[in-house]
């Protein structure tokens, strides 16, 4: 619980009420502890007590660990939430199970509160639960990017291009183009016809007329910019190649072409790598303000402008990451939850309802809908939302609304910790791969960059109040 807040100080800059030399002493007994240790058989657990943050106080509990030969791997602290005049600290330790329980008993004597996480106690030697396969790093979305559930170029009876054959014919080039994508191919250019640009037109310029008083703020000031660098014109189709390489410098996204519709554990893995899967085909000129599955318009008008602003980029790969080995009823919460946000969310901004949800942002009649008056709205609750309906032909019985992508991304992560998975994951943009954490050797290394970045700033804070003097 520890390594998931912020609101407190860290090992490596938390003890402020710690004598540094003390530290630095207790540092030097700890290390030459834990080499007298022998690698028997052991057991892994974390303490939490809280004890009055004086001098010295925080030396005397932790030598309770040494002088009964107690391995410790990891120590955290942070001021109490509940007093400003004590310490909360965590220490994860490796040692017998009778040996940790008279610890206990002595911390109790000297210290407050006293717990020991028993959910995470497990003997080393104790196979975890085999890890269903996901996808580890970005390549490996090669191997789902074309199970393709619906559409592609095959059409249901009910689609208006299903009994013209030119437009079927046109919609199995782009699948076709789609399948034989690799990661790290350059995504084909494509010469759209006339009667394509004609249908993107409508639709962009429709949309256009309410953005203005329909759309969130976030995506109004990158719309300007997609005009600019991709050419987002009423007579030109982007190309997705110069779409990706704006959203890479923007957020880190890029777009992988895709022939339809994807499930939602392979949808979400995409977003989890910063990977969003992305039509280039067109809906039917027939029915160009209409379109049973998402296209083009859909993808390019309705997300890629928000996918563009920080902060609901990292909201985006949080669901993605939250999905990655948990099970199909859980993926289907998130991918319930991703629907009614990043496809039909609402925002209050300047005391007034906006629309960033993509499937709102690509429909006239919906999102003139949404915003009417007439519609039911409710707060964002993700335990509520994950088991509201989605509908796909006709218009949402309900919205949900948040204040900003901020409570919306809060909230999601609140909800992403109640589903069970035996491991975290977290992503490496460096390797642009998924580390997996389930056990003290990787979550140890992530405390290791944790803390160097932490240097970093309190480097940065240093020479700020060098420089002004203080």
């Amino acid at each position: 619980m520890f390594s998931n807040k912020t609101d407190g100080p860290r090992r490596g800059r938390s003890f402020d009420s710690i004598n540094q030399y003390e530290e630095k002493q207790l540092n030097n007994e700890i290390q030459e502890n834990q080499d007298k240790i022998l690698s028997s058989k052991r057991e892994h657990a974390a303490v939490i007590f809280s004890l009055k943050n004086e001098v010295g106080n925080l030396v005397k509990a932790l030598k309770l660990f040494q002088e009964n030969q107690v391995k410790l791997l990891h120590i955290e602290s942070r001021r109490s939430r509940s007093s400003n005049s004590e310490l909360e600290v965590l220490v994860n330790c490796d040692s017998e199970q009778e040996t940790l329980n008279e610890i206990i008993q002595l911390l109790k004597k000297q210290t407050n509160t006293v717990i020991m996480d028993t959910e995470i106690l497990c003997s080393v030697e104790d196979d975890l639960p085999e890890e269903p396969w996901f996808p580890r790093k970005i390549s490996d979305l090669d191997k789902c990017a074309n199970r393709v559930l619906m559409y592609g170029s095959a059409l249901d009876a009910d689609h208006p291009g299903f009994k013209d054959n030119l437009y079927r014919k046109r919609r199995k080039y782009f699948a076709d183009l789609a399948m034989n994508y690799k990661h790290g191919d350059p995504i084909p250019r494509v010469e759209f016809t006339e009667e394509e640009v004609r249908t993107w037109g409508v639709v962009f310029r429709e949309l256009n007329k309410l953005y203005p008083t329909h759309a969130c703020r976030e995506y109004m000031c990158n719309l300007p910019l997609l005009s600019q660098h991709c050419g987002y014109r009423e007579d030109n189709i982007p190309q997705l190649e110069d779409v990706s390489r704006f959203l890479r410098e923007q957020t880190g996204f890029t777009i992988r072409p895709v022939a339809g519709y994807l499930s939602p554990r392979d949808f979400l893995a995409g977003l989890a790598f910063r990977v969003f899967h992305c039509t280039q085909y067109i809906r039917h000129s027939s029915a160009p303000l209409y379109t049973p599955e998402p296209d083009t318009c859909h993808e390019l008008l309705g997300h890629v402008p928000l996918l563009a602003e920080p902060s609901f980029a990292q909201f985006s790969q949080e669901l993605g990451l939250a999905s990655l080995g948990a099970s199909d009823d859980a993926v289907q919460k998130l991918a319930t939850c991703y629907f009614f946000t990043v496809e039909f969310g609402l925002c209050k901004q300047e005391g007034k309802l906006r629309a960033y949800g993509a499937g709102l942002l690509s429909s006239i009649s919906e999102l003139q809908h949404a915003l009417s008056g007439n519609a039911k709205i409710l707060p964002f609750e993700p335990e509520t939302t994950c088991r509201q309906e989605c509908l796909i032909t006709t218009f949402q019985d309900v919205y949900f609304m948040s204040e900003s992508f901020e409570e919306a991304k809060v909230r999601m992560r609140e909800f992403a910790k109640t589903i069970w998975r035996p491991f975290t994951v977290r992503y490496n943009p460096y390797t642009q791969s998924v580390c997996v954490l389930k056990d003290m050797p990787s979550i140890n290394s992530v405390v290791e960059e944790l803390r160097h970045e932490l240097d970093i700033v309190g480097d940065a804070l240093h020479r700020l109040h060098k420089h002004l003097g203080i």
